[in-house]
């Protein structure tokens, strides 16, 4: 679902797509490998595969996302190896398309990190999930816009919603709150850029369309919402 400033058609869809986990995470097992994510020489087959494939969507193609998984000491031990490493790697994609990165380390969200992203227009990816703080939960003296869109994930929490249910045919948590301030932030964020994205995952409330439909309800109640 997308808000964008002046009414969009059915024929205006996009898709957005993650990279591989070849690029973004690159072990064979659960524990991310350090010494291959984000190389430039590594990845260079599947980076150049996934774009090319990307390539073909043409105008239909949304943001395509680096989303990176929660990095332990072992992996990298601060956030500095890591920014030099995205920051190298944000400067090799050819500027064809609109990217967006997704951390996992909350204390990583600082102003460094979001200084990499502004230097390659990059988006921050805000997410709603159990261990990373909300989109209005950020310091105040931290602009999480970065370029000329925004780009959120309801991801929720996977152990909580699969002890309930592990079938995704109906909402069987209540985020009611939690989507009431998503809205706020929409509202807010469409004061900075002229386009926002937003994806839920089933594992956010128990299905995700339903869950998107209950968002769109909340801002066509502000009359927000151009999105169609």
């Amino acid at each position: 679902m997308s808000f964008p400033s002046s009414p969009r058609r059915a024929s205006d869809f996009r898709m957005s797509a993650k990279f591989p986990r070849s690029v973004c995470h690159a072990g064979q097992g659960a524990a991310p490998d350090p010494d291959r994510i984000l190389d430039l020489d590594l990845t260079a087959k599947d980076r150049h595969d996934f774009l090319s494939a990307m390539m073909e969507l043409g105008p239909k193609c949304g943001p395509l996302v680096l989303q990176f998984p929660y990095f332990n000491k072992k992996a990298f031990p601060s956030a500095k190896p890591f920014l030099e490493r995205l920051d190298r790697f944000l400067s090799a994609l050819p500027p064809d398309f609109r990217y967006a990165v997704e951390i996992r380390n909350k204390w990583w969200i600082k102003a460094d990190f979001l200084e990499v992203l502004r230097r390659h227009s990059a988006a921050m990816v805000l997410v709603d999930q159990a261990w990373m703080p909300h989109a209005d939960e950020l310091p105040s003296r931290l602009d999480p816009v970065t370029t000329d869109f925004s780009y959120i994930r309801l991801l929720g929490d996977r152990k909580e919603i699969e002890a309930i249910t592990k079938t995704w045919e109906k909402e069987v948590i209540d985020r009611s709150e939690r989507l009431d301030r998503w809205a706020r932030v929409i509202r807010d964020l469409r004061e900075q850029v002229p386009e926002t994205f937003a994806f839920a995952n089933n594992h956010y409330a128990g299905h995700g369309p339903a869950t998107v439909r209950r968002l769109r309800a909340l801002l066509d109640q502000a009359g927000e919402n151009d999105a169609t």
